[in-house]
């Protein structure tokens, strides 16, 4: 494709996802969850032929790292939780 092509395209949004992914996975879960459901929809829309194709690559990378910081918020709150339940039978037990 020539670069007239891409002009009629949307611009991507890979860099923020990406950054969205990374954030979800160091700081605040919550923007896991916008990079996962972004970047869905612009895959969605590169695979349409919508939206500038350059920024898959960083689209799917921040997907993926906002897909590992749901997994892993999912995983920590059920830690707790078990973690509470554990705790509440071992004081009525001692």
């Amino acid at each position: 494709m020539t670069m007239n092509q891409f002009t009629s395209l949307r611009p991507h949004r890979g860099v923020l996802i990406l950054v969205f992914g990374i954030l979800g996975l160091v700081l605040c879960f919550p923007f896991g969850i916008a990079a996962w459901i972004m970047g869905n929809g612009d895959l969605n829309e590169i695979k349409a032929g919508r939206m500038d194709p350059t920024g898959e690559g960083l689209t799917q990378a921040g997907r993926i790292c906002g897909i590992v910081a749901s997994i892993l918020a999912v995983l920590g709150v059920l830690v707790f939780f078990l973690m509470l339940i554990f705790g509440a039978f071992a004081s009525a037990m001692g």
